[in-house]
Parts: C-alpha cells; sequence; structure tokens
C-alpha cells in the first residue's frame, strides 16, 4: 500500500491505495468520479481518457501510483463555474453523442487534440481519434463537434492576440 498525493481537477487529493491499482479505478472507486469510464481494462477503446499533467492518457494503461505529484483532470474538472467547457458545448451542439458511453473519453482526447494540433481538419480529427472507440454515432457528429470546437478556439485566439 502507498499514499498516492496528487491534484485531481485542482483539488489536493492524498489516499492510500494499493499498488496495482490502475488510475481509472483510483479515480473512480477511491475519489468517486465516475464520469471517467472502463470500457476494456487493455487501453484500445478510450472511454478512460484523462488529462495528466496536461496530456491526454488512458488512465487504464497507468497505475496511480505513477501519477503521484500530477495534476490530473478528469471529465468532472473541466466546466466552470456551472458552465460547459467549449469542446462540452460543440458535442451538446452537434449531437456528438448518443449513448454517451465513449463521451467523456472522446471530449478529453479533443480538448488535448485542439491544444496539441493547430489548423485541425477533418482526416486528422479522424487520424487522432483512432485510440477511441463509438459504437453508436459513426464518429461523424463527433467529428463535427471537435471540428467547431477547434474552429471556435481558434478564434477565441485570434481575438486574445488581437
Amino acid at each position: 500500500m502507498s499514499v498516492v498525493s496528487l491534484t485531481v481537477n485542482g483539488k489536493e487529493v492524498a489516499q492510500e491505495t494499493e499498488d496495482r491499482t490502475l488510475l481509472v479505478y483510483f479515480l473512480r472507486e477511491q475519489l468517486g468520479l465516475t464520469g471517467t469510464h472502463i470500457g476494456c481494462d487493455t487501453s484500445q477503446c478510450g472511454a478512460c481518457v484523462v488529462h495528466v499533467d496536461g496530456r491526454a492518457v488512458k488512465s487504464c494503461t497507468m497505475f496511480a501510483v505513477q501519477a503521484a505529484g500530477s495534476e490530473v483532470t478528469t471529465i468532472e474538472g473541466l466546466a466552470k463555474d456551472g458552465k460547459l467547457h467549449p469542446v462540452q458545448e460543440a458535442f451538446r451542439e452537434n449531437h456528438g453523442l448518443q449513448c454517451g458511453f465513449c463521451t467523456p473519453g472522446m471530449i478529453m482526447t479533443a480538448v488535448d487534440m485542439i491544444r496539441r494540433i493547430p489548423n485541425l481538419d477533418r482526416a486528422t480529427i479522424r487520424a487522432e481519434l483512432e485510440g477511441n472507440i463509438c459504437r453508436c454515432t459513426g464518429y461523424h457528429n463527433i467529428v463535427s463537434a471537435i471540428e467547431d470546437a477547434a474552429k471556435r478556439a481558434a478564434g477565441d485566439a485570434e481575438g486574445k492576440a488581437a
């Protein structure tokens, strides 16, 4: 057993956990943050994507003790002051979800993608989503939502630079 100290969604957390506990189980079972979904336990579906120190990570591929000292953001940490994150808003407006199971991982992946890649196009978005599986939508509306959010982010960045 180890005590894992980290910051989750802006709050300092210290919890005792077994060394073999995956980050996804630590977040869900020990911290009660159930927005991060468990889909496959083999890092194929992307439902468990969170941000660790600002980078998208499949939390089923990382032990909680490996995240010690890190800043972790889950889907619950994106909205601020009751206002959806722009990517969450774009998913809502573009109907980028159906059953919703893959949505948290898709959104967390999209936020990271938009941060890393300027001027996203549909082909790049599709390529970047290869590690995320949706069994309901066929991806069209997911890609449209990410494209919309990326355009809004680029517009916001241009507005701030002017």
